[in-house]
């Protein structure tokens, strides 16, 4: 994307997601499912994820950009809430195949074409300039084809792949694998996990917007680690979390941090590295974002397995959680 434009970039990565998806529907053995769904479907969708949506704000808008990202996010969480309950009432009643079908021809029929008609990757193709920019800014810089090399030599990317790395740990690996399971273990019927779940999604909305808008006044680095502290202390309170009306506070108050992290962690890359080299660098830093999540899902099994419970399962996310906000503290963005 830094290179070659989002566009072109996105084109090719909703293609991967559209023939992956595609080859899904006459498949007949295992490794037909982890080719197309673990290898093209994964790679074509983490190709049009909040990367993206970085490479994009952080050149469009000057001004506003936390709160830009933040209404990326909280479409990242709204997209999750209108098309899982259609996906899964089309799983349930007419089967795996006509839920694939439908995201093959949603994305083929009018995302591709949405992508084609509307999507520009820098303003000045249209004659514009950032959303903020005024005639005396510095014309745009080129993009460095090896930011890595520099990223690295700095200590202020390991902080931040760092703390991303314990959001992943903290979030998608953890809460999508493992707090149904959980939940059930406590008493709660699979209908009220659902329903906080969703409550979860709902104030992830809010929280996602409010962190951009938070960010664009206040700074990065305060808000982040603020959200990280949050986090921390609700999660080590989960466990002990047992009527229906906690569990649901809970969600609310968990729900208005789980994408929180990401407009501020972004804006902190694009100031530290360059807004010409966020795909790149903040590509690497939701790598590490992923390795957490995946140890996340691992580690929580492994606990839940020794312990006959997931106490510790939440409550060590939780510490590290506290860990993360320690490393945001000494970004200097």
């Amino acid at each position: 994307m830094d290179l070659y434009g989002a566009k072109t970039i996105t084109l090719l990565m909703i293609s991967l997601v559209v023939l992956g998806a595609g080859g899904s529907l006459f498949m007949q053995e295992p490794w037909q499912l982890y080719l197309l769904w673990g290898l093209i479907v994964g790679a074509g969708s983490g190709g049009t994820s909040i990367v993206m949506g970085s490479a994009i704000v952080n050149r469009w808008f000057k001004k506003r950009r936390g709160l830009a990202l933040g209404v990326l996010g909280a479409a990242f969480s709204s997209g999750q809430l209108i098309f899982t309950p259609v996906l899964m009432n089309l799983n349930i009643h007419e089967g795996w195949r006509a839920a694939t079908l439908f995201i093959v021809l949603l994305l083929g029929l009018i995302i591709l074409p949405l992508v084609i008609r509307f999507l520009v990757d820098d303003p000045g193709l249209k004659g514009m300039r950032p959303y903020g920019a005024n005639g005396s800014d510095a014309p745009p810089v080129r993009p460095d084809p090896n930011p890595m090399r520099l990223a690295m030599a700095n200590p202020q990317f390991w902080l931040l792949a760092f703390s991303f790395g314990i959001c992943g740990f903290t979030t998608s690996g953890l809460f999508q694998t493992h707090l149904i399971p959980h939940g059930i273990e406590h008493g709660f019927t699979e209908m009220t996990m659902a329903v906080s779940l969703g409550l979860m999604g709902a104030t992830d909305i809010i929280g996602t917007i409010l962190s951009g808008w938070l960010c664009d006044r206040f700074g990065k680095r305060w808000p982040l680690a603020s959200y990280y502290t949050l986090r921390g202390m609700s999660l080590m309170l989960l466990p002990y979390v047992e009527s229906t009306g906690q569990l649901m506070a809970f969600s609310a108050v968990y729900g208005l941090n789980w994408l929180s992290t990401v407009p501020a962690t972004s804006a902190l890359t694009a100031d530290l590295f360059g807004k010409q080299n966020v795909g790149v660098v903040f590509g690497w830093i939701c790598f590490g974002h992923q390795v957490g999540a995946a140890f996340a899902s691992y580690g929580a099994s492994y606990l839940h397995s020794l312990a006959g419970n997931y106490t510790m399962a939440f409550v060590t996310p939780g510490l590290f959680a506290l860990v993360a906000t320690g490393l945001v503290v000494n970004v200097r963005g």
